[in-house]
């Protein structure tokens, strides 16, 4: 070959490389876009990072969707919804000509490996979000805002109209500025700065955000759209994204000990790690938007609005003993307000607080005994070492129910309230705990296929009466175990329904094949693929509706925010067929409804109980409004009166009472059933299959 050829071929392949890399920005010339727009469009790397995730999509996820127009329109909804949640961007023209022009064709775009779509109404959504930073900024120059007017603003947009017109927007706009007002006035953040000037500093620092924008943005935002289109657990992870989330993610733990996601234009906390800071302060949990972070006890509380989650975690995370500020809107309010300041510790996460813990409820002269389960874990590594000390929840609970028994309880309360889950091989061990030898859960694949996972070993650690408290932070793992005592009527649940995780997930690497011109750049990327999905013993799903408990006890967890069955992509429950299964049943219907019975008479003499019940009520009363008043007098008091709640139900002190009746239960379960407790077996029958 000669020495001129090799030379044109290297320069050839330098070009389709830097072309490959392309970061996809023009300056437009688009008709509704002014000179110094800026229009991102995909790059050749993106656009093939596109065709590798529809293959994959199609392929291996466990939902077989038809890539048809249906597909299409869900798609577009889905990426309106994400980008302009609250209807306050996109005016009824947009989205009328989003429909008509782009409605029918994400479908073939998605499976050509394009994504144009997808970026015009990125460009589009900018355009607004830049006009409408602009707009907020300029009121808090120039409007007076009265607050002695009785007005109101919609803040559950989710499913209102779009605006008809710009008119339209500037009013809601305009609202906006006067409603984050007050709430910055009430919403415990101490400054001696004018609430106008810290809150022009917040929009012009997101208006900031909104020029640095990169074409990333905009794929990481369509891909989001599309990929949790099929599920809301698949999703899409460039290079880049995949290496911050996982230093981030890990680094995170370092800080105040939990997990964040992206919530549309929110950083939400999806996951509150046992054993770290936030854990033990009891100040933040999962669903909780963060809005702002301030560093140190007087640090200026910096707006997060929108911005990418790697650049919110790194200013989350900080030296160990250092203090960190977050303002955040509770969950437990539906995520609408107050706003609320917390402080946090940075500290490490402490192994030993993830572990099962022990305590023992004396009611009326009957021990219970109490075993705290904050995660399913398991020590691989030891247990692949055969070390004799390794760490599991299964391993430690049989430990604790020794001592429990030493002790001389007559009852156990498996306290799995806000557990995630975690190693599947432990709650399989774990149930095994307290059922003889049989089938615990089934797992049925993309083909059809079903596995079923059985407790292999015949003895039992504990023999006498049990419940499983959980509520709807109890997801996964949790609710296998929940299932199967229930399936078995091996114990009682008490509590709330459960999340309704019952899908697996895989994370696999895209590769190109390898070639000449990407021979050191192979690397797609990575996605999340659901693969697989729980199914009980008596083969209904433990997916989207969960596990509905015997005794129901009321939540302060607002179920219309928090579950599997709040995303409109989860898959559905069904039915398989149920595994062959025997074994004693301990809970018998009229027993059941003496059981019931005594909760109700005794909370009904509860005046704590009662005050529970009532400030519950207020909350979901607060939690259903559509409409918050502008008028600062009623805005005032109903922020005080959330707040006082909140610092109510958040006292050290303050009794947990659905412990407390979980026991009493327990109790009432023991006297019931005496003959039991010498170790006796109860007679040997088929337990109930389906229970819906």
């Amino acid at each position: 070959m000669s020495n001129r050829l090799i030379k044109y071929i290297f320069l050839v392949s330098v070009f389709l490389l830097a072309l490959s890399l392309s970061v996809g920005v023009v300056q437009s010339k688009t008709v509704g876009f002014s000179s110094t727009d800026t229009v991102f469009r995909a790059s050749p790397v993106q656009e093939e990072a596109e065709r590798y995730l529809s293959r994959y999509l199609k392929q291996y996820h466990f939902r077989r969707v038809v890539v048809n127009d249906s597909l299409s329109q869900e798609i577009l909804r889905r990426y309106l919804d994400q980008l302009d949640e609250s209807r306050t961007y996109f005016l009824a023209s947009h989205v009328e000509a989003f429909e008509r022009d782009l409605g029918k064709g994400l479908d073939n775009e998605f499976l050509n490996g394009k994504a144009d779509s997808g970026f015009r109404i990125y460009n589009d959504f900018l355009k607004q979000a830049k006009r409408k930073m602009r707009f907020m900024i300029a009121q808090l120059d120039t409007a007076r805002f009265d607050f002695r007017i009785k007005e109101t603003l919609d803040i559950k947009r989710k499913d209102a109209e779009w605006p008809a017109d710009q008119e339209e927007l500037y009013e809601l706009w305009r609202k906006e500025v006067k409603y984050q007002l007050l709430n910055l006035k009430y919403s415990g953040e101490e400054s001696e700065e004018d609430p106008r000037k810290i809150l022009g500093k917040r929009y012009k620092n997101r208006l900031s955000l909104l020029e640095q924008q990169t074409p990333e943005d905009a794929f990481r935002a369509y891909t989001y759209a599309l990929t949790t289109s099929f599920d809301p657990h698949t999703n899409y992870f460039s290079p880049m994204d995949f290496e911050n989330f996982q230093i981030d993610m890990s680094r995170s733990l370092e800080g105040i000990g939990a997990k964040l996601q992206m919530e549309n234009e929110y950083t939400m906390v999806n996951e509150v790690i046992p054993g770290g800071p936030a854990f033990r302060s009891k100040l933040i949990k999962k669903g909780d938007r963060i809005t702002g972070v301030g560093q140190g006890k007087q640090g200026e509380i910096v707006d997060i609005v929108g911005w990418r989650i790697s650049d919110v975690v790194r200013l989350i995370r900080g030296k160990k003993g250092s203090v960190v500020r977050l303002k955040i809107l509770p969950a437990s309010q539906g995520n609408k307000g107050p706003s609320k300041i917390i402080l946090i510790v940075r500290d490490e996460v402490k192994l030993e607080e993830q572990s099962a813990q022990k305590e023992i409820i004396d009611h009326n002269g009957t021990k219970i005994g109490v075993i705290t389960i904050p995660a399913f874990y398991l020590d691989f590594e030891g247990q692949k070492q055969n070390k004799p000390d390794y760490k599991s929840t299964s391993r430690d609970v049989r430990k604790i129910l020794g001592e429990l028994k030493e002790e001389g309880v007559k009852g156990i309360v498996l306290d799995l309230r806000n557990n995630g889950g975690g190693a599947l091989e432990e709650a399989v061990k774990l149930t095994g705990l307290f059922i003889r030898e049989g089938p615990v859960v089934q797992i049925k694949n993309a083909r059809g296929g079903i596995a079923v996972l059985r407790d292999q070993e015949s003895d039992i650690g504990f023999r006498g009466p049990l419940a499983v408290l959980v509520n709807r932070y109890s997801a996964s793992a949790s609710e296998i175990l929940a299932a199967a005592i229930q399936d078995y009527r091996r114990g009682l649940v008490m509590g709330g329904r459960t999340f309704g995780k019952g899908t697996v997930q895989s994370i696999l690497k895209i590769n190109r094949p390898f070639n000449f011109f990407y021979k050191n750049n192979n690397d797609l990327g990575q996605i999340k693929l659901t693969v697989a999905k729980f199914y009980r013993i008596s083969g209904e799903s433990t997916q989207h509706l969960g596990v509905e408990p015997d005794i129901v006890f009321p939540s302060l967890i607002d179920h219309e925010i928090v579950g599997e069955d709040t995303y409109s992509s989860s898959l559905p429950w069904d039915v398989i067929a149920p595994a062959g299964h025997s074994g004693a049943s301990w809970i018998k219907d009229d027993d059941l409804t003496v059981l019931k019975e005594r909760y109700v008479g005794r909370v009904n003499r509860d005046p704590l109980y009662a005050k529970y019940i009532s400030d519950l009520g207020m909350l979901n009363s607060f939690r259903k409004k559509r409409e918050v008043s502008l008028f600062e007098p009623d805005f005032k008091a109903e922020i005080e009166r959330m707040q006082k709640l909140e610092e109510q139900w958040n006292k050290e002190d303050q009794p947990d009472l659905l412990l407390k009746q979980s026991a009493a239960i327990v109790a009432d379960m023991a006297n019931l059933s005496r003959e039991k407790l010498d170790g006796s077996e109860a007679p040997s029958l088929q337990a109930n299959g389906n229970r819906r």
